[in-house]
């Protein structure tokens, strides 16, 4: 695998634990495992291997750990949904750090295994996903058979598995005993996959002016002009999404959620005020967490959205109240 972006500083305090067991989803080898590399907290501390998602977050949930990381978003693929939805609906969760993490593949087999042997390929689906172009091209007609990782994947293929063949990570040459039938199968080599470090913890780390806030809102009504709304919140307080996607509600046709990041820290004068107007026009507002960008870009802005500018207007307003207000400007 590609080496990973450098590891982030640290993001928040985490809730104390005797053990402060970290989950991920394995088996050892993942890309969530080299995500969770990056964490300096984490580092000698106990890692414990999950099948999936919900099971991850559970133990943050239940105190087994005191965080988990997590699959969120892929350059290729987009938002992660199960990881979206969960988020959504497990409440008291927290990101609390963000990590990036290049993405290759390789099909390995069974040895002996050839390229023209390979009628059944298992991949998890994500990976699965970044590989079609590739798989159409050299296995026409081939069948997918899902896995729950990509190490997973590789594993099955001494397990009993009917698939001939599997993607996986290019490292899993050093865990089993696997040829490599086809190297650099994703379909783009720029391919990264954004991880979270998902936590219980409410204490917020201080801006540094390259920050993320994530947050997920309803939608009032299924109405014309009503995402339009929501973004108005941001886009007059000068505020870039860098992400935004929906998911539905599932309690009738037509109600979504919008899973969104902004661009900037809560306590951002100009975020704030965003996340204040949302409160007020959205019926559910779910704040998951401001914290260091993963890649440390400052953020940009207009200079009109500054802090001083939301602090002063504050003030002229406070100030039309005052027995002894401003002097009134003078005339002619």
């Amino acid at each position: 695998m590609s080496d990973a972006p450098g590891p982030a500083e640290p993001t928040a305090e985490l809730p104390a634990s005797v053990d402060e067991v970290y989950s991920f989803l394995g088996p050892s080898g993942t890309f969530t495992e080299a995500a969770l590399a990056q964490v300096p907290e984490a580092r000698g501390k106990k890692w414990r291997a999950v099948n999936n998602v919900g099971e991850a977050l559970a133990d943050v949930v239940a105190g087994r750990s005191v965080a988990a990381m997590i699959a969120i978003e892929n350059s290729i693929d987009g938002g992660v949904s199960v990881a979206q939805d969960a988020l959504a609906t497990i409440p008291g969760l927290r990101i609390i750090g963000e990590y990036l993490v290049p993405v290759r593949f390789v099909l390995v087999g069974r040895p002996g295994t050839a390229l023209a042997d390979v009628r059944t390929v298992n991949a998890h689906p994500v990976a699965y996903a970044q590989c079609h172009q590739w798989l159409d091209r050299a296995l026409p007609g081939h069948a997918h058979l899902p896995a729950s990782s990509n190490v997973a994947a590789a594993a099955s293929l001494f397990e009993g598995s009917t698939a001939d063949a599997a993607i996986a990570p290019p490292g899993i040459v050093d865990r089993l005993d696997v040829e490599v039938l086809a190297d650099e199968i994703g379909d783009n080599p720029n391919a990264v996959t954004r991880f979270v470090l998902v936590s219980t913890s409410r204490a917020v780390p201080p801006p540094t002016g390259a920050d993320k806030t994530s947050l997920i809102a309803e939608l009032p009504d299924d109405r014309p002009g009503g995402l339009l709304e929501l973004l108005e919140q941001f886009s007059t307080r000068g505020i870039n999404l860098s992400l935004i996607e929906s998911r539905p509600i599932g309690d009738a046709l037509g109600r979504y959620r919008f899973v969104i990041d902004a661009d900037g820290h809560i306590g951002d004068e100009r975020v704030a005020d965003a996340l204040l107007g949302l409160r007020r026009f959205s019926p559910s507002v779910i704040f998951l967490g401001s914290y260091p960008r993963a890649d440390r870009e400052r953020i940009q802005f207009d200079p009109r959205y500054r802090d001083e500018v939301f602090t002063e207007a504050r003030e002229w307003l406070a100030s039309l109240t005052e027995e002894t207000g401003p002097a009134a400007p003078a005339q002619g």
